[in-house]
């Protein structure tokens, strides 16, 4: 059975409340009590069985390879770019973003083992995230993962369509994790980015490739002084 995210709650409640105002509106649309309780439960029952779908929150086999770095979300590779990242890291990276639909897993994992830290939420604007402006310019939480032969910014972006970005753990401390862990959640539609120093990796992703996050391997690390 797929798990699902105890946050789908108050998404369930609304879809309640939703059928029932549905109900109310077709009965004072002239339809009989027992006609409009069946279309308001429907419609109910359609919102909240969206939710929870959306919610889901499946597990996934992690490569137990520590030199494959997996993708942080599901979703489909929007872009990989080479950019200069100077609020955090303060060098010349490789910028992994996935695109998330309203149909894919909206739980963030951990890209490497390491120390998680919360760096905060910016806010900004909220342009979609298909365009290249939106990692810079729109709202996100931050966080930066560092891990034993490579670091990761990883950015949560809000678009015009996500309300909330969530980060799973402590806010003031870092936390370690392990590859593949849990740390976040983009609710309804959004972007993750991720940032690594250029020279630590390969990329072995391209454009338009679908991702799983946790699951899909998007680089690896460069081989240095004859380690693997």
């Amino acid at each position: 059975m797929i798990k699902v995210r105890a946050e789908v709650w108050p998404f369930l409640a609304l879809g309640a409340a939703l059928g029932g105002a549905v109900a109310l509106a077709v009965r004072w649309g002239g339809t009989g009590w027992g006609r409009a309780a069946w279309i308001g439960a429907g419609a109910g029952a359609v919102v909240c069985a969206y939710m929870l779908y959306f919610f889901r929150d499946p597990d996934r086999l992690i490569p137990g390879n520590p030199a494959m770095i997996v993708a942080g979300a599901d979703g489909r590779i929007a872009g990989i770019t080479r950019v200069r990242e100077d609020r955090f890291l303060r060098e010349e990276t490789v910028r992994i973003s996935v695109f998330l639909s309203l149909f894919d897993v909206h739980v963030n994992r951990a890209p490497i083992a390491g120390t998680s830290t919360f760096l905060g939420y910016f806010p900004g604007r909220r342009f979609f995230t298909f365009r290249e402006k939106s990692s810079t310019m729109n709202q996100h939480n931050a966080i930066l993962l560092e891990g034993e032969r490579t670091r990761c910014l990883v950015t949560q972006i809000v678009g015009p369509v996500c309300r909330r970005v969530a980060y799973f753990l402590d806010h003031d401390q870092g936390v370690r994790v392990r590859k593949g862990d849990r740390i976040g959640m983009m609710k309804f539609g959004s972007r993750l980015d991720m940032y690594f120093p250029k020279d630590d990796i390969e990329v072995v992703v391209k454009k338009g490739d679908v991702v799983r996050a946790g699951q899909t391997v998007v680089a690896r690390l460069r081989q240095r002084e004859g380690r693997p």
